[in-house]
């Protein structure tokens, strides 16, 4: 199952799967509309001889006009795709090419104009001159025309789809609302008031009296998904623990421990085999499975935008305000336990983020590059003021307390001016006042 999602996660960002069939489409219209016009095409000159009366020179000249038109559109799609790929690897980072890769927009309009110049080529092959055996499939002809025109308004609308998709507030906006889909998936369940997590979400420790059995990754690449059901289905059978020793998003590496199984003797080779298979691991991360990655891209943004080089508070400002929302999504769910249990018996220890490490990812390398910086400060006050106010869980709390902390200091010690020190100051006491309601 994980073999299939992956499969189909890498048909879905790929610039061929989606045009491919749109192609396949076009081939099948041309073949019905040549068939219809062999059927009726005397019927239809009759009946509108200005509209399908076009002779068999004149229907190839279209149809040869029109589609060279739409391979020299590809063209330029294909030439504005990879100037926007490159632009956007540059000026952001180029862990959100995939986001672009995946644009089902962009995928649609190089379908739409290969399958113009397919359907085309159809047509034309199947017009024939000659007064005995001539043939002009008249509906076909006129649909190309209606086609070419179509063209042209998606062409137009995809240029301003570029241009709308390249501003930051639009990848960042996408970025955000991709991993708040993520969170909802993994955390479905909300925190009760005043409610911790426990032991929910932290590293498992070692159980006394358990002998554990190393299963090693067979490949090199980061886990973007683990099949919990098929995990638990194993441990059941063999009557057996299985821990997680690596997160979903954490690297690994060929012959290192990636699960461990509680057992007297070393695992039998089917049951390795099976464990190892309910793993997905790839060269890349996915949001989908994976919610701290979205918030990794977005503080990548950030990063970029306090470089020297670029300087540019206004985005990294604008990633604090998406990151805020993820964070304040994140803030009333629950995080799942880590253990899992069976008609009372321990069966599964999983590993996975908590909510203070989404936090310290979320904040602490753009709070480390704002020296100095005070729209950067007083944006992540403001952030953790409005989380505090969606939170009454004391280790959560805590955690927002810690980065009140962290600030403080980062202010005091790189700002020389007393007004920017007092307006840090200002919204410290507005931030632990809401912290301690």
């Amino acid at each position: 199952m994980n073999k299939l999602k992956q499969i189909w996660s890498n048909l879905r960002s790929s610039f061929w799967f989606a045009p491919s069939l749109i192609v396949a489409v076009s081939i099948a219209i041309a073949v019905a509309l040549v068939e219809a016009g062999s059927i009726g095409s005397d019927q239809w000159l009759a009946r509108w001889p200005r509209l399908f009366g076009v002779g068999a020179e004149g229907a190839r000249g279209m149809l040869s006009t029109i589609a060279g038109s739409m391979m020299t559109v590809v063209g330029v799609t294909f030439s504005m795709v990879l100037m926007t790929l490159a632009l956007a690897s540059s000026q952001y980072t180029s862990r959100i090419l995939r986001n672009f890769m995946r644009d089902r927009v962009t995928q649609v309009v190089l379908g739409i104009f290969t399958g113009i110049f397919t359907y085309c080529l159809i047509v034309l092959r199947t017009i024939r001159g000659g007064e005995e055996s001539g043939f002009i499939p008249n509906i076909a002809v006129s649909f190309g025309v209606l086609l070419a025109i179509g063209g042209i308004s998606v062409l137009i609308f995809f240029i301003h789809h570029i241009a709308s998709s390249i501003q930051a507030s639009t990848i960042i906006a996408s970025v955000a609302a991709e991993t708040m889909v993520a969170v909802d998936r993994h955390f479905p369940d909300k925190l009760r008031d005043g409610q911790g997590d426990g032991e929910e979400g932290q590293s498992p420790l070692p159980l006394s009296g358990c002998r554990w059995q190393a299963v090693a990754a067979r490949g090199n690449g980061y886990i973007q998904n683990v099949d919990i059901a098929t995990l638990l289905r194993l441990a059941r059978e063999h009557q057996t623990i299985v821990r997680m020793e690596r997160n979903i998003g954490a690297f690994v590496v060929q012959d290192t421990t990636l699960a461990s199984l509680a057992l007297k003797d070393p695992p039998e080779k089917e049951l390795i085999v099976d464990l190892q298979s309910a793993y997905s691991i790839n060269r890349y991360r996915m949001v989908e499975h994976d919610p701290a990655f979205g918030i990794r891209q977005i503080v990548d943004i950030a990063l970029r935008s306090l470089s020297p080089s670029i300087n540019d508070t206004t985005t990294a400002v604008m990633c604090v305000d998406y990151l805020t929302a993820i964070l304040a999504r994140l803030t009333s769910r629950k995080i799942p336990a880590s253990r899992h249990y069976e008609e009372g018996e321990l069966r599964m220890i999983t590993t996975g983020p908590t909510f203070e490490e989404l936090l310290a990812e979320s904040f602490d390398q753009i709070r480390s590059s704002a020296t100095g910086n005070v729209a950067i400060m007083l944006r992540i006050l403001g952030a953790l003021e409005t989380i505090a106010g969606l939170t009454a869980s004391p280790g959560r709390r805590q955690a927002l307390h810690d980065q009140v902390r962290w600030i403080s200091e980062l202010a005091e010690r790189t700002l020389e001016s007393a007004h920017d020190r007092a307006r840090i100051d200002t919204r410290i006491a507005r931030v632990c006042k809401a912290l301690e309601a």
